[in-house]
């Protein structure tokens, strides 16, 4: 346990760019700023928000219900719970579901796989009804489900009632919850992110239906993610897009119409691959700071942030990025190398672009009697 004493916050400069006087950078032009109830343009490397409007806002989300159900589906089928060629009795309530629909026939028996394409290319309320029962039993226990990978997952704006997006009381998102949850399915299951979300049309029954996403038919360059609306949600989207090495998600709700949301998320994405760019700042393990350790069985430990750390910075103007360490100005053993001990903060002027917790390299044990009484007078003239 973390003594109490010493808790004041020093601030440690890593890098300072130094040198010959550079111009001014040329300022960021401001953002698109769609007519909808609200939007996310976020970086997927590094998960920095670009720009946003009301991203925290709880509002009807529609079908992109939807990418929680398959972020379930994904992870049952990650454990080998259940396979993609498992065969599903659809039941009545599935068949009778309203909505958008994957044509599925009460009784008949459909695989995991053609659901999946049902509630991914075709956003039908049946196959996901479907898939929840089959998983949980009913569709009331999978929605228990969902809420519990939300509090997992840190969707602090998200509730959920039904696995279909439906409209119905105290169910809800936020466009920052969309997007985290976006970014927790490309990153978690990438595979079948690949498999499933670009497709643009699925044939079942003799029926074909083409994904709702348009922006698969006019940008190479998005592979997904799933849009939403009813009339009292109006029209959503989460987008996501990736150009020479950089991805994008991009969220809107509650625009006008399919073009609005259409021309609402390209604005955005285009925006974010335009002006900015990805500069990787450290390795995975790579050593960011130091730090003196008092009563510890050794006297320096190394901090470290876990992964990678990206930042989406203003294209041209990575000279002008600046690092600070945010660190306690006494570090007390014992310490455990997974509880954050300080904070690295990535900025560009006065604007904090992107912060990642820094742990410990690896855990410090108090030192023995001698270290304890040295390092106590230590402490007395510091």
């Amino acid at each position: 346990m973390k003594k109490p004493m010493h808790r004041v916050l020093r601030f440690i400069s890593l890098c300072i760019v130094s040198g010959v006087a550079l111009a001014a950078p040329r300022p960021l032009p401001d953002a698109p700023s769609p007519d909808a109830a609200s939007y996310v343009l976020m970086d997927f490397a590094s998960g920095q928000v670009l720009t946003d409007k009301d991203a925290d806002k709880r509002v009807e989300p529609a079908s992109i219900t939807k990418i929680m159900t398959s972020y379930i589906v994904f992870d049952e089928l990650k454990q080998g719970r259940i396979a993609l060629d498992d065969e599903v009795t659809v039941s009545q309530k599935a068949y009778e579901m309203g909505g958008s629909k994957m044509f599925i026939e009460v009784n008949k028996k459909v695989s995991v796989e053609d659901l999946l394409r049902g509630v991914v290319v075709a956003s039908g309320n049946d196959a996901s009804v479907a898939l929840a029962e089959f998983v949980a039993g009913s569709e009331d226990t999978f929605a228990s489900y969902m809420n519990q990978y939300a509090e997992e997952l840190g969707l602090t704006n998200s509730h959920f009632v039904n696995a279909t997006g439906w409209p119905a009381e105290n169910h809800y998102m936020s466009a920052r919850d969309i997007a985290h949850l976006s970014h927790a399915l490309i990153e978690d299951f990438p595979d079948y992110y690949d498999r499933y979300y670009h497709e643009k049309s699925f044939t079942y029954n003799g029926i074909t239906q083409n994904n709702r996403n348009s922006l698969l038919w006019t940008d190479e360059t998005v592979d997904g993610i799933k849009t939403g609306h009813t009339e009292s949600a109006g029209f959503c989207l989460a987008a996501s897009a990736r150009r020479e090495g950089m991805r994008l998600i991009s969220v809107v709700t509650g625009t006008r119409s399919d073009a609005a949301r259409k021309t609402a998320n390209r604005a955005l994405l285009e925006y974010g691959f335009r002006f900015f760019e990805p500069y990787k700042f450290y390795e995975d393990g790579a050593a960011i700071s130091k730090m003196r350790v008092y009563k510890g069985s050794v006297t320096e430990v190394a901090l470290k942030a876990r992964g990678d750390v990206h930042v989406a910075v203003p294209r041209g103007q990575r000279d002008e990025l600046r690092t600070t360490a945010e660190l306690p100005a006494v570090l007390m053993a014992p310490l455990s190398a997974d509880e954050p001990v300080g904070t690295l903060k990535v900025s560009y002027g006065d604007k904090l672009l992107h912060q990642e917790p820094l742990y410990p390299a690896h855990a410090v044990e108090e030192g023995g009697v001698f270290r304890q009484i040295a390092d106590e007078f230590m402490l007395l003239f510091k």
